[in-house]
């Protein structure tokens, strides 16, 4: 299955993965745009192996044209910062994850790792040694004209059976877009992007992969790179990524990115004297975390929810 028909299903039958390189070697630049969503990516050709990030050269982008500069003062600096495998072109090609800087050397607004990797590499930090896994959620949609979009496997205009058995389901009639994310999963290992798993979610044409376990900074990284490899595999199938909160209003089930923590104190905190510490030092930011959490998030949350109901049950009991 392909995004196109026409002239480019031709390659469906040119193998050019086989083609010889005449020892050169290609790599993706992948960094992310002015939005702090969108991924962008081109490509460089080298004449030698790459076998880090040191082997790479720090380039440059129109950052007009990715909302992260003006037209007289266009170009941006890409720097990588982590290096994978590429499954598309295969070894000895890589894919590297860029930050992204003003030519003055200031940081561009949406490159919130340069002051990730600042407290990551504090001796306050560190002496911790934090680990991470994310469980991230997201929709399968297809495009239909202009950017209107609707559910992969949802019939046009209109609705599947209610959600229930489309969770870690399988059938041809309950489950939707297991090849592509079996694909996914697949590039995800070749890269070396630290994939823990994946599972169909709630809502039908829903699923979730989940990154982890990582120390400190790579879990954004790896993180980004999943979704990087997880949009590209969606050009192949002809199939696009939301991780909308909420893709489809209503009872339909919401995406989310379910962050997963432990340190040297909790994860040996059978009394959980530790864990509740923290938690209490969460609790007082936990509304400005939520508001950093994601755009329109808010539609996804059931807290109030579930807050009415507990104000309903003790007034009327």
């Amino acid at each position: 299955m392909h995004a196109q028909d026409g002239p480019l299903s031709v390659g469906n039958n040119f193998d050019y993965i086989s083609l010889d390189q005449n020892g050169k070697v290609m790599v993706e630049y992948v960094w992310i745009g002015g939005s702090g969503e969108d991924l962008r990516s081109k490509s460089k050709t080298y004449n030698k192996p790459i076998n880090s990030v040191k082997d790479l050269d720090e380039w440059n982008y129109d950052g007009s044209s990715t909302g992260q500069a003006c037209t007289n003062n266009s170009e941006v600096l890409i720097r990588p910062v982590a290096l994978f495998d590429d499954p598309f072109t295969l070894r000895p090609n890589k894919i590297c994850f860029c930050e992204t800087y003003y030519t003055d050397g200031t940081p561009t607004n949406s490159n919130f790792r340069h002051f990730a990797e600042k407290i990551f590499n504090s001796e306050a930090i560190k002496k911790f040694d934090p680990w991470f896994g994310i469980e991230q959620e997201y929709a399968l949609m297809k495009t239909l004209g202009n950017d209107c979009s609707w559910p992969y496997g949802w019939p046009v205009g209109s609705y599947p059976t209610p959600q229930g058995r489309y969770y870690c389901s399988t059938g041809n009639k309950n489950c939707y877009g297991r090849e592509l994310v079996t694909a996914h999963y697949k590039a995800c290992l070749y890269a070396g992007v630290k994939i823990y798993g994946t599972n169909a979610e709630v809502m039908p044409g829903q699923w979730e992969f989940q990154i982890g376990t990582c120390k400190g900074i790579d879990i954004g990284d790896h993180l980004w790179m999943g979704r990087y490899l997880l949009d590209r595999v969606g050009e192949i199938y002809g199939v696009d990524i939301t991780y909308d909160p909420k893709p489809v209003p209503g009872d339909w089930n919401g995406s989310g990115g379910h962050c997963n923590y432990s340190d040297n104190v909790t994860r040996g905190d059978t009394n959980m004297e530790g864990i509740l510490k923290q938690m209490e030092h969460m609790k007082k930011n936990h509304d400005r975390m939520v508001k950093l959490y994601g755009e329109g998030n808010e539609q996804r949350l059931t807290g109030i929810l579930l807050f009415i109901y507990l104000i309903f049950l003790l007034k009327f009991n």
